[in-house]
């Protein structure tokens, strides 16, 4: 498949012509949704779900389908009746020529006064983990790992240790938008060093094959 990092915390994954894209937030570019076959969104925070970018890729393609958790799927359900999905951790679908995995229930802590909500994560074709807004260990070999760097609710320390034990061929960074690129040198060269895997980051609009 073909990954193409978005801004942020958004991906597109392409193969045999159909296009999958996961978490277009307000984060993101406008048109993150536009062109995808299917669409996957982990939780219902901004910068990974935004109606307006979801709505205008299921209004470009009227085969679009959205595969999501109940908070996010009821504020899009009605205006796309059954193209809408909610899932949960365990479930499996296909998705635009893609296998699914659902991986996880709850996001990270932020502060133990702010109430958790819900967040799956995604195990794309067996090999890709996108883990949304939590550092959720799918239980199984994972190629490539989506890493959340830099967010309100982690910390580098952890971030390396999440790597170590998912222990993927390789990890890109996402949810990125908030390092600066003074910052970028250092998490990479102790992401690099300590992680105990190949260690990367794509620029938004860059792809790679895997």
């Amino acid at each position: 498949m073909k990954l193409t990092k978005k801004s942020h915390a958004c991906i597109r994954l392409e193969k045999d012509g159909r296009t999958l894209v996961i978490d277009p937030g307000g984060f993101t570019e406008q048109d993150a949704a536009l062109g995808a076959d299917a669409v996957l969104v982990t939780h219902e925070h901004p910068d990974h779900f935004d109606e307006n970018r979801l709505r205008a890729g299921l209004e470009a393609n009227p085969a679009a389908e959205i595969w999501t958790l109940r908070s996010v799927a009821e504020q899009l359900s009605a205006a796309f009746p059954g193209r809408v999905h909610t899932v949960g951790h365990g479930d499996t679908f296909s998705a635009a020529g893609f296998d699914v995995q659902v991986h996880g229930e709850l996001h990270a802590v932020i502060h133990p006064d702010i109430p958790r909500i819900t967040n799956i994560g995604f195990l794309v074709d067996g090999s890709l983990f996108h883990p949304g807004d939590a550092l959720t260990v799918p239980g199984q070999p994972v190629e490539t790992l989506m890493l959340p760097v830099m967010a309100p609710w982690n910390k580098i320390s952890e971030v390396i240790d999440y790597v170590r034990e998912v222990k993927p061929y390789r990890a890109f960074d996402i949810h990125d938008a908030l390092l600066t690129d003074l910052a970028r040198p250092i998490y990479d060269r102790q992401i690099g060093a300590l992680g105990g895997t190949d260690h990367g980051r794509l620029a938004p609009g860059d792809s790679t094959d895997l």
